[in-house]
């Protein structure tokens, strides 16, 4: 059964930093993509950002471009998303997610996007 947990989140000043993480078990990480999503209160979830099994590919959502990376070791099957230039509108939870069974990004939307942790809360404020 695959298990996925977030951390790192907390509370910051806009322009400040945070790393989250996503450590992933009951799979072997190394062969799928993993996702990253944040849902803010009373909005949908949305796609952050996303990377292949082969670090091939990388995805954003167009506000997180150029101020959040994504990376992966697969050696401690955990997913970092380090987050830089932060500004109050990207507090949210922060959600990982599997797209089981693809190695490859799918689009933010797509329903193989199943396995969900329980979130990190991060909160930019003043």
């Amino acid at each position: 059964q695959v298990h996925v947990v977030e951390s790192g989140g907390g509370s910051v000043r806009p322009g400040g930093s945070l790393i989250l993480a996503c450590e992933v078990s009951g799979l072997k990480l190394n062969s799928y993509a993993i996702g990253w999503f944040r849902q803010a209160s009373g909005k949908e979830r949305e796609g952050v950002s996303c990377i292949s099994y082969d670090y091939g590919g990388t995805y954003y959502l167009d506000s997180a471009k150029g101020r959040f990376t994504i990376t992966r070791d697969n050696a401690k099957s955990t997913v970092y998303l380090h987050m830089t230039s932060l500004k109050p509108e990207d507090t949210a939870v922060y959600y990982c997610s599997v797209p089981l069974p693809l190695e490859r990004c799918p689009p933010f939307d797509s329903d193989v996007f199943a396995q969900w942790g329980q979130g990190t809360q991060v909160t930019v404020s003043p």
